[in-house]
């Protein structure tokens, strides 16, 4: 009996070790192995409907899924990336040449506002047009500093940026044809009931579903609808915010609203009235609205947990994880809640006096 209990626990320290440095030289490319396992939940449906439709080999359908995955999830990101660093480009030389002068606009705001509020700016060192021309030069030319460097490293991680796509796309044909099949070996060697397994890896599959399809749905919408009222009030560089409001719309509650709100108040105190008021009532019934009707009916029906919560840890999964953390945030905090359901349920309940 001894014996035995020795190998078991051998068994696990060997696992536990072998574990930790299979995950350490994966880090490298974790964000590879993510978005194929994410990419791969999402397309797995499609894999099963044209199996069944075909009844071709899994290679073939696994392999037209890909294609499709490619097309119209990953090349876009692409394009819309290429376009966005053009305009951030012309942008920021529209700032550095002067053509776009962001202090006159911040003067004519101030010129605007109410004496306490003009006193307040002045206190932090914003009362002269020329000293927040020289604040916004210096500002535009450390961010342009800072991107060019970023631009310079990510020249020289080109390499492995290309590898990691390609590992992904290798790990996605490989998730769409044997997923089902790591999904039960998985479940299989978690130590717990079956019921417990299946309602963690149905919570860990429509958190996922729900975080990427009903996030991004939200997120192209408002984007989309931002960028045409902009386009509309003829205000500069549109894509570029366009993209932003859209990456806002990540975080409930706020989102977009990040933008638009001061471009409306803006136009409002500069004299600029109806600019104003149509982007601030388009912001409000249109932009807000999808975002109160589409955010609970994509996302939080299907992870059910509260705004609050989401809201929390997105904000803490994006400074954490980075861009990844907008769905590696919320799922933790959904299989959190999970196991500590599961947990209060199987314990025996302690009786009152």
């Amino acid at each position: 009996m001894n014996e035995e209990k020795l190998q078991d626990k051998s068994l696990t320290v060997l696992l536990g070790v072998v574990s930790i440095a299979f995950v350490w030289i994966l880090l490298p490319f974790y964000g590879a192995v993510f978005w194929a396992v994410i990419l791969g939940i999402l397309f797995a449906p499609l894999q099963r409907r044209l199996q069944l439709k075909f009844a071709w080999e899994r290679n073939i359908t696994s392999l037209l899924t890909l294609s499709i995955c490619l097309v119209i999830a990953i090349l876009p990101v692409i394009v819309l990336s290429f376009f966005l660093v053009q305009e951030g480009a012309a942008v920021y030389k529209s700032i550095e040449s002067g053509e776009l002068d962001i202090a006159g606009y911040v003067a004519q705001f101030k010129h605007s506002l109410p004496p306490y509020f003009q006193h307040l700016m002045d206190r932090f060192g914003l009362g002269g047009l020329e000293g927040m021309r020289e604040k916004i030069i210096k500002s535009a030319v450390a961010g342009g500093q800072v991107l060019a460097s970023q631009a310079f490293s990510f020249g020289q991680g080109t390499f492995e940026f290309i590898i990691s796509f390609f590992i992904m796309l290798y790990l996605l044909f490989f998730f769409l044809r044997d997923g089902a099949e790591l999904a039960r070996q998985v479940r299989a060697a978690v130590p717990l009931e079956e019921q417990q397994k299946r309602r963690l890896q149905l919570k860990f599959n429509r958190v996922v579903r729900a975080t990427v399809k009903g996030n991004l749905l939200v997120a192209i919408t408002q984007g989309a609808l931002g960028g045409l009222i902009f386009w509309f009030l003829d205000i500069p560089s549109v894509l570029l915010w366009a993209v932003l409001m859209a990456f806002l719309s990540l975080l409930p509650a706020v989102g977009a609203g990040i933008v638009w709100a001061p471009v409306a108040a803006f136009f409002l105190f500069t004299g600029a009235i109806w600019q104003g008021v149509v982007l601030g009532l388009f912001g409000v019934f249109v932009i807000g609205l999808v975002d109160n009707v589409l955010r609970p009916i994509l996302v939080g029906k299907d992870t059910k947990m509260p705004d609050y919560l989401i809201l929390i840890s997105t904000l803490g999964g994006l400074a954490v994880f980075g861009l990844n953390g907008f769905v590696i945030g919320p799922l933790i905090a959904a299989l959190f809640m999970s196991s500590w359901d599961i947990f209060l349920e199987t314990r025996p309940r302690v009786q009152l006096p």
